[in-house]
């Protein structure tokens, strides 16, 4: 075994560098802004869970993927361990619901109802690395719990739509569905309810494998055909958008109830009605989310140009009660931080100050942030730190006044860079010898103010 320790994080995780740090900051400071003008209030729950939470068939897929911590001492059995989780006695958690319905279970007599929750938080999942994706990441949710009506929904909608504005995204999509629109085509298909969470996953490659490919897995699944292709007979062109609820509404007549449809169209108009930026709402039969938790309304946002989510939610009524014994009606959105981040890391490249706020933002807004950040001495002057900084020894410990200085200087300033550098070579060829010559021979002030004023006058026209 070598002596020499691992740089490297571990797979799946990273380091943030001090550029990034400043982008992650004022994200979150966003974060907490735009949310707590929405009266809502910033908890925090333990990393570390019950394995027993989290092992309770409430997360799907993500159950699968929990970083699992080993008992301790006289507790940890190995010999008479039959299961991995005679192991372990907690996890990591892999999303912020789970933890939230815990700690309103255990707060919930010192909270206001509805109590409207913020949190923001680390979470792990020991997931197949790929762009965007980590096994620790940041999530921030917002949660209502105790409002049984549907304007959580739209509360939570309009909110994390308000926060993506902030940003400067208007380019994005909130896809909208209902779990008990998706039970009820399982229903009308002749699927049995046991069936429905395996049928769903399959659904949920629709956008990848399409009609033919759900219908083909469905059938290699063991399902009948026959029901397999009454279900993907729903998805027709005329299913989506705000026409495709009442479309299934009619044709699920007996199987769904019309509230449920109604509730959905109310949520849309509500949305669309009542907000303050711009992007898309559209109603999307395909949309299942992986939670097997949801009980209600579900929704995702895309942004244009970017493949995947960059956030999620929906109402989860009976988890709670799960742990209270009493159902507590609640409704979650969490947004995607970490795509956040890498979205404005992406999409903004140069300018510090618009990489914070977004290629969208108003010139107004883009000069407010560089007074913030300090960018607005004369670039030339930074031009000159960074010099500094070189001789200093301390090149690349700043993004500000590294690539981005010099970007400035190279797009504004083409020419007058290149008489700076002249000058600047001019000063050091002939202002070196002569202040070793003036320091070698006796010279009067006057004398010794001239070379200064000649070395001036000489670096003058790059300026």
């Amino acid at each position: 075994m070598s002596d020499k320790l691992i740089k490297k994080p571990v797979t799946g995780m990273k380091d943030m560098l001090p550029y990034e740090m400043e982008i992650r900051d004022y994200v979150e400071q966003t974060v907490r802004e735009v949310y707590g003008s929405f009266g809502f209030e910033h908890i925090e729950t333990p990393v570390v869970e019950h394995i027993e939470n989290l092992c309770s068939n409430q997360g799907g897929e993500n159950e699968k993927l929990i970083f699992k911590v080993m008992k301790r001492g006289e507790k940890l059995d190995i010999a008479g361990a039959k299961t991995e989780n005679d192991l372990a006695d907690s996890g990591l958690r892999y999303d912020l619901t789970l933890p939230l319905s815990r700690y309103y279970s255990n707060n919930n007599q010192s909270l206001t109802m509805p109590f409207k929750a913020l949190q923001i938080g680390n979470v792990f999942r020991a997931d197949r690395p790929q762009k965007g994706r980590f096994r620790q990441f940041r999530q921030c949710d917002i949660d209502i719990l105790g409002e049984a009506s549907n304007l959580a929904e739209k509360e939570l909608i309009l909110a994390t739509a308000a926060f993506l504005g902030k940003l400067d995204f208007d380019t994005f999509t909130i896809r909208i569905n209902d779990r008990r629109i998706l039970k009820g085509m399982a229903a009308y298909s002749g699927f049995a309810p046991e069936d429905y969470d395996q049928v769903f996953i399959i659904l949920d490659k629709m956008d990848k494998i399409g009609k033919e490919g759900v219908l083909a897995e469905l059938k290699e699944a063991g399902f009948p055909e026959e029901a397999g292709g009454r279900f993907t007979s729903l998805f027709e062109e005329k299913a989506f958008g705000a026409e495709g609820i009442d479309y299934l509404k009619e044709r699920l007549e007996g199987f769904l109830d019309g509230a449920v449809a109604d509730g959905l169209k109310d949520i849309i108009d509500t949305v669309d009605a009542a907000r303050k930026n711009e992007f898309t709402m559209l109603f999307d039969p395909t949309l299942v989310r992986g939670m097997s938790y949801y009980t209600g309304p579900i929704f995702e946002i895309s942004m244009d140009g970017y493949g995947g989510s960059v956030g999620g939610g929906g109402r989860y009524d009976e988890m709670i009660g799960k742990f209270t014994g009493q159902p507590v009606p609640a409704c979650g959105f969490s947004v995607g931080f970490e795509r956040i981040v890498m979205l404005l890391l992406e999409f903004t490249p140069g300018d510090p100050a618009r990489q914070l706020l977004g290629n969208f933002a108003t010139e107004e807004d883009i000069a407010i942030a560089r007074e913030e950040m300090g960018l607005n001495k004369n670039v030339l002057v930074r031009y000159v730190e960074y010099i500094a900084g070189v001789f200093r020894g301390d090149i690349g410990q700043s993004y500000f006044t590294k690539g981005a200085v010099w970007d400035e200087v190279i797009t504004k300033f083409p020419y007058t860079l290149r008489l700076v550098s002249v000058s600047m070579l001019l000063s050091i060829f002939i202002g070196i010898p002569i202040g070793v010559y003036a320091a070698t021979h006796q010279y009067s002030w006057k004398d010794h103010a001239s070379i200064v004023l000649s070395l001036f006058f000489v670096s003058m026209p790059g300026f």
